[in-house]
């Protein structure tokens, strides 16, 4: 009984002190310190206001929440910058008088990504994501908020992994 008690804790000192290299998040951040996140301006034909510093702040707290990099304003590490280029509704299906059920708002954000220490992980890719809501809801104020939330969160995350992961 003694040895497994022995045994036992042996193992968990073990396990316990590995934990420090791993990160739940899967991010792997190198040597960076420091990261930025310039300004994405709202450049779609359709534009909302204030998306453009939602989705900038959003994208700032991913990844302080996500990593122990510190936020710079400039020179940093890792860069993160782009542009909204797309923000339309459209309508997904239709009722049998021939008007829309259900709409879709689509995002799509372009960024440009720049790893100063490892520019072989630099890219330029446009992240899109969508909400999907009743024809019947006007898509203002806390409707609004809902949409952006959704799609703006799983945008950053889209955009963290491709940075950040090997995913």
């Amino acid at each position: 009984m003694k040895k497994i008690t022995i045994l036992l804790c042996s193992v968990l000192l073990l396990s316990l002190q590995s934990c420090g290299i791993y990160s739940f998040t899967g991010a792997d951040t190198g040597d960076a310190e420091s990261f930025q996140v310039n300004f994405f301006q709202n450049q779609a034909d359709l534009v909302e206001p204030g998306i453009d510093r939602l989705f900038t702040l959003s994208l700032q707290d991913l990844i302080q929440n996500q990593t122990n990099l510190s936020l710079a304003n400039e020179n940093a590490d890792l860069i993160f910058e782009g542009e909204i280029v797309d923000y339309y509704v459209a309508p997904m299906t239709s009722t049998a008088n021939n008007t829309a059920a259900q709409n879709r708002l689509t995002i799509a954000i372009n960024v440009r990504y720049y790893n100063t220490l490892d520019p072989e992980k630099d890219f330029e890719r446009v992240f899109s994501f969508y909400y999907d809501y009743p024809a019947t809801t006007q898509l203002v104020g806390g409707d609004l908020e809902t949409a952006l939330d959704e799609i703006f969160t799983r945008i950053t995350q889209d955009i963290f992994n491709a940075a950040l992961t090997d995913w």
